[in-house]
């Protein structure tokens, strides 16, 4: 909830601050700082991965400011799990200081390790698992399993002398989970017994009713689909669900089926699974991709990333025929994954890629090949009545799933007025067990776009999307800065716009009556000159063509 912004008051001895630089409001960017008595304890560093209205943009990471200048004081980066909405930002947070300690589980860092391994990071790690405790400066940590999409997920709680605040990463309460790891309520309710003075909860199903159902339950849906495949099946999930690709090996191993794994990061995180034990591989199922395509197509099972339609990923280049898998008449695509707000557009426009090529496309919509990896709301109002926190901050959702974990807050028993509905860079101190919000800091979105992180701004984005969709005008025009005379030109290009260069006919006489106009009326320098011929041509576009395309005028002196 967009709070008004002003300075936060100074932080006095013993009070702890709070402050989110991602995950509230978005799916996705998760970071969350915490401070007491000059030391900071930092929770995940998460990516958002970027929208249609943002082109070209490869990633989008939390905004570094509030602790760009205080990096020395950072003990440490607690992360959750290895989900990139929560590690994604790791790499670009390390070039900024490499010797932060990162504490995590096996697979968590594992993960993180093979990512910085690409930035040429070495980092300094802490492997932690649940019911472990590690003492940080003023910050005394304990380490709770839950239970998520991804195995070794863990909820952190954070002691200090200001009170105590358990934040639970993402996760659900799958009761036949397939690794057998439950979300451990015997250690929620030993904490609360304790007293935890602010519960951090993931809010991302808060708004759905009843309870998420088992991630097993999908398995035999998996296995008819499978099972009644004429041809080749194709399976595109997120590239770090480790227990949705168990159960698709499982389930292809039971019909003869060979798998292969596509995709750069699908490939990584699994053969690291695999080598720490997360992922148990059937003998002689797994072959390169290589040797699948000499398979009959019968026997071929490709597990791929793609499931949320983004352009560069093996999914969308198969839908697009720019990929050495050409999809065709008999085979099955399945979508193993959900939705993420926003990338409904381009998840649909692969559907209808690849049933235009002539396969059979099962997702969520039509077939229950997935279940979310997030508690709904029964979940939560179970956990809340469990721990009994004395106040909560709902984390990792947008506006509407925020609110909608506040109200089971208060549903549960928690006071209205210490419930915090906080945004991005707000300022909440706990102080004597009680949140309060002291501020609001003005954050912005950063940028990833190839090498470049942060360049980009949101004017530049602005501007692609003006050229994406109106179109590219450039005049040139050479002329006699005294007189406003034209020499040479005006010479028009244009992409996106209009094909026959005939259309400008009509305006380049306005052009050079303009220029004239603007030399009688005192303009004498180029930088005058370019905005008239801006205003021309921009007035003749707007009047006959109802276009705002972009127009860069070039005007030399001649």
């Amino acid at each position: 909830m967009r709070t008004e912004l002003r300075e936060p008051v100074a932080l006095r001895p013993g009070v702890l601050r709070i402050v989110p630089l991602g995950g509230l409001g978005e799916i996705g960017r998760n970071m969350t700082v915490f401070e007491i008595d000059g030391k900071l304890l930092i929770v995940d560093a998460g990516v958002l991965f970027p929208e249609t209205e943002q082109p070209g943009v490869d990633l989008i990471l939390p905004d570094f400011a509030p602790i760009r200048d205080r990096l020395d004081d950072v003990l440490g980066v607690v992360l959750t799990h290895g989900h990139e909405d929560h590690i994604g930002a790791v790499p670009y947070l390390l070039r900024l200081r490499r010797d932060i300690p990162l504490l995590g589980s096996g697979l968590t860092l594992a993960l993180v390790e093979a990512k910085l391994q690409e930035h040429r990071i070495k980092p300094y790690t802490l492997t932690v698992k649940e019911g472990q405790k590690e003492h940080l400066g003023p910050f005394d940590l304990e380490f709770v399993a839950v239970n998520h999409s991804i195995p070794d997920a863990l909820a952190v709680a954070i002691r200090t002398s200001a009170g105590t605040v358990l934040h639970t990463g993402d996760f659900k309460m799958d009761q036949l989970p397939l690794d057998g790891r439950l979300t451990d309520l015997r250690a929620f309710a030993r904490l609360g017994e304790e007293g935890v003075d602010l519960f951090l909860c993931d809010s991302t199903n808060a708004d759905v009713p009843g309870f998420t159902a088992l991630e097993r339950s999908i398995g035999p849906v998996l296995d008819d689909v499978i099972a009644r495949a004429p041809r080749r099946v194709i399976v595109a999930s997120f590239s770090s669900h480790v227990h949705r690709v168990q159960q698709v090996l499982d389930a292809a191993a039971a019909h003869g089926r060979k798998v292969a794994f596509i995709g750069r990061s699908m490939v990584r995180n699994m053969g690291i699974a695999a080598d720490l034990g997360y992922l148990r591989v059937p003998d002689g199922v797994v072959v390169d991709a290589k040797k699948a395509a000499n398979l009959p197509d019968r026997d071929v099972l490709y597990m791929s990333t793609g499931s949320q339609g983004e352009p560069m990923a093996v999914l969308s280049r198969m839908a697009n025929l720019e990929h050495s898998i050409e999809v065709g008449q008999g085979d099955t695509v399945i979508l193993a994954s959900s939705l993420i707000p926003g990338n409904e557009n381009a998840v649909y426009r692969v559907i209808n890629g690849l049933t235009k090529l002539g396969a059979t496309v099962v997702h969520k919509g039509n077939a229950k090949v997935h279940v979310s990896g997030h508690a709904a709301a029964g979940e939560l109002m179970y956990c809340y009545n469990i721990l009994k926190p004395r106040g909560a901050m709902p984390v990792h959702g947008e506006v509407r799933h925020l609110v909608a974990n506040a109200k089971i807050a208060t549903d549960t028993g928690v006071p209205a007025d210490r419930v915090v509905i906080a945004d991005n860079g707000t300022v909440i101190d706990l102080v004597e067990g009680e949140a309060r919000v002291v501020g609001q800091l003005d954050l912005g979105f950063v940028y990833v776009d190839g090498s470049s992180v942060g360049e980009i701004t949101d004017a530049d984005l602005k501007d692609r999307r003006t050229m994406a969709e109106e179109g590219f005008i450039s005049i040139f025009v050479a002329l006699d800065v005294q007189t406003g005379r034209v020499i040479v030109g005006p010479e028009i290009q244009a992409r996106g716009f209009a094909e026959d260069q005939r259309v400008f006919d009509t305006v380049r006489p306005q052009i050079i009556a303009a220029l004239s106009e603007a030399s009688r009326g005192g303009t004498a320098d180029l930088h005058g000159y370019s905005q008239v011929v801006r205003r021309t041509v921009g007035r003749w576009v707007n009047t006959q063509h109802r276009r705002r395309p972009m127009i860069v005028p070039v005007v030399v002196s001649a």
